[in-house]
């Protein structure tokens, strides 16, 4: 019975099912949104079913039912979270842009930044149904599947990059300078607020990276976080429907942002979702460089110089959000019961991104 249950959860999580919890046991004060909902979303109509969704780190994201239709909450943690994280309100913004530009992201309904209405600032958006994969090895599927799931998330996020943000209304959205910079800088902080013991790989990396800055790339909107559990496969084709997870969006270099994707090139599937060592030919899945031309040739730029110090950068990055993941389960206002394990992934992934920085 514990091996079905496991099987269970496996499968809702690739279905992007939730785990049903109702009534007295409702993850959200049902009444409450209840009545914020018949007096801000229009059409809306109850009665509100809720439940959570399996898996996921960062923000709470539950399914809510009504008579009205389904739609899907995205909340900001409650209790004490790391300065400038979790922010569902740029989220809400982003995904309204992009939408309007055709990436394929859901559509938002409203947006609450009242916290006393559940406990904190939420958005509602339409429910896209989609398959979730967490192993980016796709090991259920084809060979010809695999390939072009990597494709469309390829082309997905390179279309993502040629949007120009002064033409869809996102040329506010961030800084328009010193992208990389404010990158060193904000995850450096973002670590600092979340360490819990020295880790030297970490340390060297803080010395290492302002000195060996790129100078500036061009200036778009970058996802922050795109990987292949942040977007939506369609039910039954091997294409992205959606791009989810949006909460890290901002302006900045496109290259940096592609790099973040791509690090899963560099990573050791053991260690933390990685396709590292694995035979790309046999599973059909392109290797680094065959993905980074195709993202360059959809985009009609060069391969950038430096690439491997945007992927220090990238793992960097990681380790520093597995750092606040591993400090909200010490506190525990972590958003899945699996924190302590994914935040004890911080450790080795700065071991390595200092390895590879070592060597340049």
């Amino acid at each position: 019975m514990k091996a079905y249950a496991r099987r269970q959860m496996e499968i809702r999580k690739e279905m992007n099912e939730p785990e049903a919890s109702t009534g007295s046991n409702s993850p959200l004060p049902v009444d409450r949104l209840t009545d914020w909902l018949n007096d801000n979303l229009p059409g809306f109509r109850g009665p509100l079913r809720v439940e959570r969704f399996a898996g996921g780190q960062s923000n709470p994201t539950f399914r809510l039912d009504s008579a009205s239709g389904s739609y899907v909450l995205r909340r900001k943690p409650t209790g004490n979270v790391l300065p400038a994280a979790h922010a569902v309100d740029r989220e809400f913004r982003v995904l309204g842009a992009g939408g309007c530009a055709g990436v394929p992201v859901p559509h938002v309904h409203v947006l609450c930044m009242d916290p006393t209405v559940i406990g904190s600032m939420f958005y509602l958006m339409g429910r896209v149904p989609g398959r979730v994969f967490w192993d980016p090895r796709l090991s259920d599927m084809s060979v010809r599947d695999r390939g072009q799931i990597f494709g469309s998330m390829n082309r997905v996020i390179a279309a993502i990059h040629n949007l120009d943000p002064d033409l869809i209304g996102l040329g506010d959205f961030g800084p328009r300078q010193a992208y990389l910079t404010r990158q060193v800088t904000r995850w450096t902080k973002q670590y600092r607020s979340a360490e819990t013991t020295t880790n030297e790989a970490m340390e060297q990396l803080i010395e290492w990276l302002p000195k060996h800055l790129p100078s500036e790339g061009e200036l778009r909107v970058v996802h922050g976080n795109c990987r292949l559990d942040n977007v939506l496969i369609h039910p039954t084709e091997p294409r992205i429907v959606a791009v989810l997870d949006w909460e890290l969006a901002t302006l900045g270099d496109p290259i940096a942002d592609f790099a973040y994707h791509a690090m899963t090139w560099r990573i050791p599937p053991a260690l933390f979702r990685g396709l590292a060592g694995i035979d790309f030919v046999d599973l059909g899945i392109p290797d680094e460089r065959q993905y980074l031309t195709q993202y360059v040739e959809c985009r009609g730029v060069k391969v950038p110089e430096n690439w491997d110090f945007y992927i220090v950068l990238s793992l960097f990055r990681i380790a520093s959000i597995l750092q606040g993941i591993a400090k909200r389960a010490l506190d525990g206002t972590a958003a899945n019961a699996d924190a302590v394990d994914v935040g004890s992934r911080a450790a080795p992934l700065a071991a390595l991104a200092w390895q590879m920085a070592s060597r340049l």
